[in-house]
């Protein structure tokens, strides 16, 4: 496969999982701001923090804006200049499918371009501001559709691969984004009301698609290190970092096996193994504290150089 194409693969998994992402985090939001004792600044500032476009909002809205929930929802789902928009990513998503049309199945084109017609031809905007609920479960579905067609409806070679491989990188950062922004902000809310804090977590797990999933392994408390461990560790869940972390490497070896030393992206495939390596062998019982932040942060950091090496060895184009 030429790395034109592998380039464009793997950036449509990453793209339509952000997409996805971001409406779910939308979605549990504007449920969480209406249901728990919080400000409006604690609901929504996580929001774009999570997202790494802190910085940016408050120089083009103003930091007080951080605190609106209009104002932080049309920003991650309208902007146009926002690469992290749902618009944003959805555009994108649809231009590497385009671009890639004789790789990609019928199936998945036609669920990719209905997905961008819904978002830029009016039928998103109408359903935006009549249901907000609706729209962001549209938003989901469409995605969801279009990464379930991929699987059913593509051969299991090299392109799926690596549109895989983008989609579980994308998770694994995107779930210790969120876990680290809203571990911080409940270790550090003035009011430690078991009750606010307990929805809070739930709220989180929701975020991840994770509330059933979770409360099938634990039927004690919610605790945060209960959460923190199992958003992190638990293998047999699909969106925990483990996991992502795992089935990326399993993609990525099928693209470029470890016994082909003279292949490039050794360097990429050893990142990624130790990554996984070490989520493998971290104690549940220890995520604690600071412990937390440590471990997400790596992740975090992990997960960018690893996309980034990918872009140097595989796809041939330099940092940045």
């Amino acid at each position: 496969m030429i790395s034109r194409v592998a380039d464009h693969c793997f950036w449509l998994g990453r793209y339509l999982e952000r997409a996805e992402h971001t409406a779910r985090v939308l979605h549990v939001t504007t449920t969480l701001a209406l249901d728990a004792e919080l400000s409006s600044e604690q609901s929504w500032a996580p929001i774009v923090i999570v997202f790494g476009e802190r910085e940016t909002f408050c120089e083009k809205r103003g930091e007080p804006a951080a605190g609106n929930g209009e104002t932080v929802q049309e920003y991650m789902t309208w902007d146009e200049e926002n690469f992290v928009s749902m618009v944003w990513s959805i555009r994108a998503a649809r231009e590497n499918a385009r671009s890639i049309r004789e790789v990609v199945s019928l199936e998945v084109w036609e669920i990719v371009n209905e997905l961008y017609l819904y978002m830029t031809g009016g039928e998103g905007r109408r359903e935006y501001f009549a249901n907000r609920w609706g729209f962001y479960r549209s938003v989901r579905k469409l995605c969801e559709l279009a990464l379930g067609f991929t699987r059913s409806t593509m051969l299991h070679d090299t392109p799926l691969d690596f549109i895989w491989l983008g989609v579980q990188l994308e998770r694994a950062g995107q779930t210790a984004r969120n876990l680290d922004v809203h571990h911080h902000a409940f270790t550090t809310l003035p009011d430690k009301n078991e009750i606010v804090q307990t929805a809070l977590w739930l709220s989180l797990l929701r975020s991840c698609s994770g509330f059933e999933p979770f409360m099938k392994r634990h039927r004690g408390a919610v605790t945060g290190q209960a959460v923190a461990a199992f958003l992190l560790l638990e293998p047999s869940f699909p969106r925990s970092v483990r996991h992502a972390v795992e089935e990326a490497y399993q993609c990525y070896t099928a693209i470029r096996p470890p016994a082909e030393h003279q292949l490039p992206g050794g360097r990429s495939l050893e990142r990624i193994a130790m990554l996984s390596a070490v989520l493998a062998e971290e104690p549940p019982g220890g995520l604690v504290g600071d412990r937390v932040h440590a471990i997400v942060t790596q992740i975090v950091d992990e997960t960018a150089v690893i996309c980034a090496g990918l872009g140097e060895e595989l796809f041939r184009y330099g940092p940045g």
